[in-house]
């Protein structure tokens, strides 16, 4: 079940033009399942360019019934019981421009 899709503000580098906005997706998972990830820019931010600054990085994680929640990599792989939420924020895109 979708229950959260919406854009990511200030996760756009800095610049004349700034970069883009990433999104929040929060998913949640109604039976098991096994969630894979295949996902750039979570350790090196995206780059600015002509002296742009970076955008954020990107997240991944799993917030278990019980509550606990477990990070994720960018290319990860974890079994989740009915009732686990899946979250990812995408990365912004980097700024063109000195700001």
């Amino acid at each position: 079940r979708l229950e959260e899709f919406s854009i990511r503000p200030g996760s756009g580098g800095a610049g004349q033009w700034r970069g883009g906005h990433g999104v929040t997706r929060l998913l949640r998972f109604l039976e098991p399942v096994t969630v894979t990830t295949l996902s750039n820019h979570r350790i090196i931010p995206p780059f600015g360019v002509d002296g742009g600054k970076p955008g954020k990085v990107g997240r991944n994680w799993a917030i278990l019934p019980g509550g606990e929640q477990r990070e994720l990599a960018g290319n990860d792989e974890i079994d989740l019981p009915a009732g686990s939420v899946f979250g990812m924020e995408t990365p912004g895109g980097g700024g063109w421009g000195a700001p």
